[in-house]
């Protein structure tokens, strides 16, 4: 039975996708949910003229989509947009895009330089391994198929941004390579066959009309190769050439087209050398050397990908539970907050929520790296993408869409994705610098050659362009640190900024708060002292109510010993970050947090009563109003207990650990202890811990700060390199180049290792690609190297690269 394709987008439906939308009446096939929406918002919005357009094409042009939907300002429209379009402000717009066309990071560069000149475009940023672009633009001044136009103009194509549709287009791509492939494997072999018997043949033992002969059958043989297997070159030199810059294309289109055309006139005039055989070799070995380049970069890129599909098309939402539990299948894109969704064993949860029923177990591991099932009863929040593993579960979904973690996730890997690290910017400075020296080479070496040995100009000037085309220096960087970011992720780790991993590498301290870094942050009230006329309940309540918003463990705390008690009405409440809160309370001023915070407030001194209370090693807050002291409140605090080990591994690899926290020295005195950790700074401010990292930056020190909570966030900032924990406060992790999501602090060590492997691994890339120019270059100077082997070692160095980097994908210490 043969495949059925899209009806909008012409791809390939897979196997088990049943998906439709009405046209004049007849039901047209979809491969997926984008197609269908986007379709069914054509139909309803009076544009099925489109398709009745499109089918009365003698030849369809479903290939070329975007630019039938640019003139039908398709792309323009909101419902089209919806999901690929975010809106970040009141006229600014982003879009995510995969382009298709792609082969070097020569091609990024045109088409970032190219698509920012356009006005109305605030910033482009094109990933080289994904493929993906993020496009901001202004809607006032450009419209997006304008963008989409833009691209076109320029040789290449980008479609909307959707999993699926990735990966059909990863498909395409290599099955095309594939068959390209192919065709100069094939040609190269036929072509050996004819240039073999010329090449024993001694003088005097074939007839020319013979050698005439093969010299034909051998042309026409390699006619193909260049006219389809190599074309890809010559369309990306020719697009270079026209837009007055040089790319990986033009060395390689220049060798492969000169050699071809000396061997056709050599043919027709009967006279010369022929070369087709070291043109066909070689462009089956550049060839050969991309594929299993591009089989390797998306191999890299798997865990984005990965991440993007993880929520399910379908959802099972409950009618009207408790009562009626009848269930319905809905898009997993139509569900609301509210809703309340079944998911079974084995299934996957397809928004986040909390459980109101069942108690089971869900696998999170692609989300944390945690590879323990995580327990989930009525209470739980699930996130979704986690499989539910044991029991039936009855969720109340809380967020859809844009606002689920998981989105959130997939848009911070995409950000640290797009950006370019400083690193990655001078490879590719220098690259295209010595590709226009290479040119001048190659045309110095061909005048010189021809003075010397007329005969052995052409092909010796071919293995000069070919061989040292310095491919492996764009690729050494951008591969490696695409597969780092992988192996961090998949390890728990999340990449948010592309610099994060050279610097977590080179970092000399690491400066690490408490609560909820190096503590569970799971605080519980063990006492509660009071000093005034307040009893103990009426303490907790009014200290609860001052906490009621906050995301500090101790206010969780306060609000947890609390429960079920009727709060205070206040007014005025404030926070200030690293000392406490304040409120209004009958008329009165009241403060919570630090003692020496709440006594400015009153000006007295606490009771002796107090003093053994404070005494203790566990963490004491006050609580007082303009008028004195209510009470104090003690909180106990555990200790994670992989943080030892980490701390121990860190300083024996040679850094220095550092404590900072704005608790009580004897608190944070009896961490440091139990963690082996010397350097401790207690009882500081938000502001302090930013001016201790910069004492420590003023010194050459490289910081890594690891923290969690709102009072982190400045010195998170300042930092060269900062960690939020997965469950810290949004304002906490928008400031971190890092997220560890299990909050595994054995996870951040995990990272730390795969960064500074991954340092090594883009030394050892560069060190290799540099060498191999610098010797190749020389050689095939010389005549040292032939065509077929500069197209061997051009393609081997490119792989060895990628190679070298898809070690990182194992994560380990080493």
């Amino acid at each position: 039975m043969s495949q059925k394709n899209c009806y909008h987008c012409g791809l390939p439906i897979p196997a088990e996708v049943e998906l439709a939308v009405s046209i004049d009446e007849l039901p047209r096939a979809m491969c997926c949910i984008g197609c269908q929406a986007v379709t069914q918002a054509i139909v309803d919005n009076g544009l099925a003229d489109y398709y009745r357009n499109r089918d009365a094409l003698p030849d369809s042009p479903r290939e070329a989509l975007p630019g039938i939907l640019e003139g039908l300002k398709l792309y323009d429209h909101v419902d089209f947009q919806k999901s690929f379009v975010r809106v970040l402000g009141e006229d600014e717009r982003e879009a995510s895009l995969i382009i298709e066309g792609i082969t070097c990071s020569a091609c990024i560069w045109l088409n970032e330089q190219h698509v920012a000149r356009l006005p109305g475009v605030i910033g482009v940023e094109i990933n080289f391994a994904t493929r993906r672009a993020r496009v901001r633009w202004d809607e006032r001044q450009i419209k997006l198929s304008d963008i989409l136009a833009a691209i076109v103009a320029i040789g290449y194509r980008a479609y909307p941004y959707d999993a699926a549709k990735s990966e059909q287009l990863a498909h395409k791509e290599r099955r095309s390579a594939l068959w390209r492939v192919f065709v100069a494997g094939f040609g190269m072999m036929q072509v050996m066959m004819y240039a073999v018997p010329i090449y024993i043949a001694g003088e005097g033992d074939m007839a020319p009309d013979i050698e005439l002969l093969l010299r034909w059958a051998s042309m026409l043989l390699t006619l193909p190769v260049v006219l389809y297997s190599a074309a890809p070159f010559f369309r990306g030199a020719w697009r270079d050439l026209r837009l007055r810059r040089v790319g990986m294309d033009v060395p390689v289109a220049l060798g492969v087209g000169a050699a071809f055309a000396a061997s056709v006139w050599a043919t027709l005039t009967a006279s010369g050398e022929v070369y087709f055989d070291s043109v066909t070799m070689f462009v089956f070995f550049l060839l050969g050397g991309r594929f299993l380049e591009m089989t390797a970069r998306q191999r890299a890129v798997s865990v984005t990908e990965a991440l993007a599909k993880l929520l399910p098309a379908l959802a099972a939402r409950v009618a009207g539970y408790p009562q009626d539990r009848s269930l319905e299948q809905v898009m997993a894109a139509e569900l609301h907050p509210g809703d309340v969704v079944l998911v079974k064993p084995g299934e996957t949860i397809p928004a986040d929520g909390q459980v109101i029923e069942g108690v089971s177990c869900a696998n999170e591991s692609l989300l944390t790296g945690e590879s323990a099932p995580v327990a989930k009863s009525p209470g739980s929040v699930v996130t979704g993408g986690a499989v539910n593993v044991e029991s039936p579960l009855f969720v109340k979904v809380e967020q859809v869409g844009e606002a689920t973690r998981l989105s959130a996730i997939i848009r911070l890997m995409e950000r640290a994705a797009m950006e370019k690290p400083h690193i990655v910017e001078i490879a590719d400075r220098i690259a295209g610098r010595f590709i226009l020296a290479l040119i001048v080479v190659a045309a110095a070496v061909a005048v010189a050659w021809w003075f010397i040995d007329p005969a052995k100009a052409l092909w010796i000037t071919v293995s000069v362009l070919v061989v040292t085309c310095p491919c492996a220096l764009s690729l050494a960087t951008p591969i490696a640190l695409t597969v780092a970011s992988g192996a961090m992720a998949r390890a728990g780790l999340l990449v948010t900024h592309s610099h994060a991993i050279e610097t977590l590498a080179r970092a000399t301290h690491f400066v690490f708060d408490k609560t909820g870094t190096l503590t569970t942050g799971k605080m519980k009230l063990l006492d509660v002292l009071p000093l005034s006329e307040f009893n103990r309940e009426a303490c907790l309540a009014l200290a609860a109510a001052i906490e009621h918003s906050s995301e500090h463990p101790i206010g969780a705390a306060l609000r947890e010993a609390a429960a079920g008690a009727g709060l205070p009405v206040l007014g005025g409440v404030m926070n200030e970050p690293g000392s406490g809160m304040e409120a209004l309370h009958q008329d009165r001023s009241v403060r919570i947090g630090r003692p020496d915070y709440v006594a400015a407030l009153h000006r007295q001194s606490l009771p002796e009563s107090a003093h053994s209370f404070l005494a203790s090693s566990d963490t004491v807050i006050a609580l007082g109003n303009d008028a004195g002291w209510l009470a104090l409140f003690r909180f106990g605090d555990e200790i994670r207990p992989e943080a030892a080990a980490m701390v121990a591994r860190l300083r024996a690899d040679g850094r220095h650990v550092v404590l900072l926290t704005g608790d009580a020295a004897p608190v944070a005195l009896k961490v440091a202890q139990a963690l082996g950790i010397d350097d401790v700074e207690a009882g500081i401010s938000p502001q302090g811990k930013h001016d201790y990292v910069c004492r420590l930056q003023a010194g050459g020190a490289i910081v890594a700060m690891v923290g969690d909570g709102v009072n982190d966030a400045p010195v998170l900032a300042q930092a060269q390199v900062s960690v939020a924990m997965g469950g810290g406060s949004q304002l906490a992790r928008t400031q971190a180049d890092l997220i560890l999501l299990s909050e595994n602090l054995d996870h951040l060590c995990r990272g730390f290792f795969v960064a500074r492997r991954s340092l090594r691994v883009i030394r050892q890339n560069l060190v290799w690609s540099f060498v191999y120019n610098f010797v190749a270059l020389p050689l095939a100077m010389l005549g040292f190297i032939t065509p077929w082997m500069a197209g061997i070692g051009m393609s081997g160095s490119s792989l060895l690269v990628v190679l070298n980097s898809l070690r990182l994908q194992k994560v380990s210490e080493s």
